[in-house]
Order: C-alpha cells, then sequence, then structure tokens
C-alpha cells in the first residue's frame, strides 16, 4: 500500500475520522480481524498517524467504545421527555434506543458483542454504560409504583387504588435489569431482521413487558404454584 497523503485539519476532527473507521473495521470484521492498516486506509490517513493520535489497537478499541456508548446514553436521554407518564418515558428512551441501534449497527456491534467477549478493560467499558441505562429503567418503574399506578400516555392513572407502592426494591431492580437485558438482544435481532423497525421493536417490548409491570403494580402479580403442587407432577 503506498503513502497516503492527508490534508491538515483540527485535530479533533481528524480523530472522529479516524474513529468512524475504527467502529466500522471493529464491527464488520470483529476486534481480533480488524488490522490497523485497513482502518489507517479506510480514514485516509497513514498508520503511523492513528498510532500517534491513538497510540495503540488497544487504545483505539477502548476509545470507540466509550464513544459509541456515549452517543447510545445521549440518544436515549435525548429522546425522553421529562414529566410525562412512566410508560410514555419507557417508550420514548425504547424508541430512542431502537432508532440509535439501527442507525448505527456497527457501533451497536461493538458494544453488544466485540467488547463483551475480549476481556478487561473493554467489558469494563460496557458495563458502565448498561449500569447507567439499567439506572434510568430502574427509576421509571420505581416512580410508577410509588405514584400508585402506572400513568397512561394520556395523564390518566390506570390503576386506581389497587397499586403497590411498596414494590420491593429487589423486584425493582430485577425488573429493569431484565428490561435492559430484552432490549439489547431485541435490538440485536432487529438489526439482524429486514423489516423490522425501531418503532416496530419498541411496541413489540412495551406490549412484552409494560402490561405485566401494570399488573404487578396493581398487586396482581403471577405467582408460581406451591412447592408441594410441583412435586406431584
Amino acid at each position: 500500500m503506498g503513502s497516503v497523503k492527508t490534508k491538515r485539519m483540527p485535530r479533533a476532527v481528524r480523530e472522529q475520522q479516524m474513529l468512524d473507521a475504527a467502529v466500522k473495521t471493529f464491527g464488520q470484521r470483529g476486534y481480533m480481524a480488524a488490522s490497523m492498516d485497513e482502518i489507517a486506509e479506510l480514514a485516509g490517513v497513514s498508520k503511523p498517524l492513528v498510532y500517534l493520535y491513538l497510540n495503540s489497537k488497544e487504545s483505539l478499541f477502548s476509545a470507540c467504545i466509550r464513544r459509541e456508548a456515549a452517543t447510545l446514553i445521549e440518544a436515549v436521554r435525548s429522546g425522553v421527555r421529562p414529566g410525562t407518564g412512566a410508560d410514555r418515558q419507557l417508550w420514548e428512551g425504547l424508541q430512542a434506543f431502537f432508532t440509535h441501534t439501527a442507525r448505527n449497527p456497527d457501533g451497536w456491534a461493538i458494544l453488544h458483542l466485540q467488547a463483551r467477549t475480549h476481556g478487561e478493560p473493554f467489558a469494563a467499558e460496557v458495563t458502565a454504560m448498561r449500569e447507567e441505562i439499567v439506572a434510568f429503567v430502574t427509576r421509571l418503574i420505581a416512580v410508577a409504583a410509588r405514584d400508585g399506578g402506572t400513568p397512561c400516555s394520556n395523564g390518566v392513572e390506570s390503576l386506581g387504588d389497587h397499586s403497590d407502592p411498596d414494590l420491593r426494591e429487589y423486584e425493582v431492580a430485577g425488573l429493569a435489569e431484565a428490561l435492559v437485558g430484552a432490549a439489547e438482544s431485541l435490538a440485536a435481532w432487529a438489526n439482524a431482521t429486514p423489516g423490522v423497525s425501531a418503532r416496530q421493536a419498541a411496541t413489540t417490548l412495551m406490549n412484552f413487558a409494560w402490561a405485566g409491570l401494570g399488573d404487578l403494580m396493581e398487586g396482581r402479580p403471577w405467582s408460581p404454584p406451591p412447592p408441594q403442587a410441583e412435586a406431584l407432577r
């Protein structure tokens, strides 16, 4: 490969250009298969310049993870309007999440697949992002339970006086973890399935999760059969 001639531009702009190329390469080829030569060529710069800016392949990959995690979190945050009902906020957050992952499939592949399978410190970067999203969902569920019902999109309380404001903390945390895990898996499936829109993916998860949350907060949780009944089967 011949030398790459680059025109002068601000360092921050050049670095983002390199990260764009790296995200595409890592996302499509995987961390191990991706080469710095490929990334430099795609970015239109020399390989020494990539090393000068980002030090090593490991540092470049970490920078990609941090950037993609930050943009995903910002997309979810900016998509939610504070002050609306908990169901509306969750709906808007899910739409923002699925829209972002659909528009940035290479970035999502890095976060959901690549970073988790290549050990520390890559996995820790993704864990921090996930914890922030889980905390957001946890707050929504806790507020819905505390306020005595699941606020409908039109602002009317749907559960009356039968809600469970004392939903246990571990139950709230578990529900949030389950919901985020389902969103992650659904995003990977939607990106691999032609014709599935972000709105459809968000609707699927709302139908799967929120109706059940409504029953739980209204005091109608599903209960497993007694142990003795299971033993008789």
